[in-house]
């Protein structure tokens, strides 16, 4: 029984060479309440996703008026958790010296405890359960832990200090790793919309702001019937069936529905669908969040079929299809483009034709200059979603190891 006991205070994943099963300890071993106070120093906040950070970096703003005469002095290596969002997991170790609002606990640890692998410990799901059932309240919204509450919680922990450190230290290394390819995936989400914004003419301006170097001839204004014809191939043959119907997707462009969804939503018959090819142009008539009037993407992928709601287009030899693309993704652009040509329906449905909406205005370069900016933002594309596969992978193996690295 003992042995059994033993092995269930073992971590699956462990650093090499530590063996010793854990120890169940109470959280009020560890550490002590403090209530020292004081009003000239940093101030401090704790939230559930970003743990203690100093109060100045955050978009909210702190009461200039409050007084601070009760607030309570952290010190680097405190825990401090905010007593009425405990249960959902508003609680972390201190890299900073500062102050923190009376309605924060600080918890000070002894010298067993390494203040950094308690920042992972205490967020701990099991853990998160218990403190909603110690704590203080009637409902979530007046629950409160305090401090005594919190010392009579039990927990597992590595007797050894190192093992403490190197958890912690891990952690930290993969939260900044997480952080780094988040800037880099943010910055680059930037530039694109500032690219969007400059590399196109406004306002009436045969001109972009920003150009490749070679390129000085202005921009032509035409109908955007010039660049595309509608295509009416139908499915009549059965050439292609319920696995290969598309949808196009705000962010992810003409995509498998299968593939993205999980499911096919076509009806009974595909006969009446139309006939994608690689390369074609799609506007889907559906409205979404940041384009009321839809909106238009390029199958870069394999043919395929859409439903009768989405309107087909060929390019013509005069336009790169990518470009038109490109020229869309800035939703203002689309949303001015085709407001003057939609009626909208009592159901929110798009009141336009395959044909009507192309007699909008669009202003389009040389086809060989389309080609270099379509290649410039399939590049940016690129390195934006490596950065989002990047950080995806991470927040998993993150997953994963707060579930394995802990007991």
């Amino acid at each position: 029984m003992v042995e059994q006991h033993e092995k269930t205070l073992v971590p699956q994943i462990r650093f090499a060479g530590f063996t010793d099963p854990w120890e169940q300890r109470k959280l009020g071993e560890l550490f002590e309440e403090s209530d020292e106070r004081a009003s000239d120093r940093e101030i401090l906040s704790v939230s559930v996703a970003n743990g203690i950070y100093p109060a100045s970096e955050s978009d909210r703003e702190t009461n200039p008026g409050a007084s601070l005469a009760n607030y309570k002095i952290v010190h680097f290596g405190d825990v401090v958790y905010n007593s009425m969002r405990m249960w959902q997991g508003a609680v972390d170790a201190s890299r900073y010296d500062g102050i923190v609002s009376p309605a924060y606990v600080v918890a000070r640890p002894n010298s067993e405890v390494y203040a950094r692998f308690f920042a992972r410990l205490l967020r701990q799901p099991m853990l998160l359960k218990q403190y909603q059932q110690v704590s203080q309240g009637n409902s979530k919204d007046t629950q409160v832990l305090k401090f005594d509450d919190f010392a009579s919680i039990g927990i597992s922990m590595p007797v050894s200090e190192n093992e403490q450190r190197q958890i912690g230290g891990f952690f930290d290394r993969l939260d900044s790793l997480i952080t780094l390819h988040q800037r880099k995936y943010d910055k680059l989400c930037v530039l694109k919309k500032s690219m969007l914004d400059k590399m196109f003419p406004k306002g009436g301006s045969l001109y972009p702001e920003i150009r490749f170097s070679g390129f000085t001839d202005p921009w032509e204004q035409r109908k955007l019937e010039n660049y595309v014809v509608v295509s009416t191939t139908k499915n009549v043959d059965g050439k292609f069936g319920k696995e290969d119907v598309l949808s196009v997707s705000g962010e992810y462009g003409v995509v498998n529905q299968i593939t993205f969804q999980g499911r096919s939503f076509a009806g009974a018959s595909v006969s009446n669908y139309g006939v994608v090819n690689t390369g074609d142009v799609v506007y889907t008539k559906s409205p979404l969040n940041s384009n009321p009037y839809g909106i238009i993407k390029v199958n870069k992928g394999i043919p395929g079929i859409v439903s009768t709601l989405y309107a087909i287009y060929h390019p013509r030899d005069n336009v790169y299809a990518n470009f038109i693309q490109v020229y869309f993704e800035q939703h203002k652009r689309m949303n001015n483009y085709m407001h003057p040509l939609v009626n909208k329906g009592a159901k929110n449905d798009m009141k336009v034709t395959a044909e009507n909406a192309l007699k909008g205005m669009v202003t389009f370069p040389s086809r060989e200059e389309q080609s270099v900016i379509s290649a410039f933002f399939s590049r940016l594309d690129s390195l934006i979603t490596l950065h989002q596969r990047k950080l995806e992978l991470l927040r998993n193996i993150k997953k994963s190891m707060l579930d394995k690295m802990f007991v």
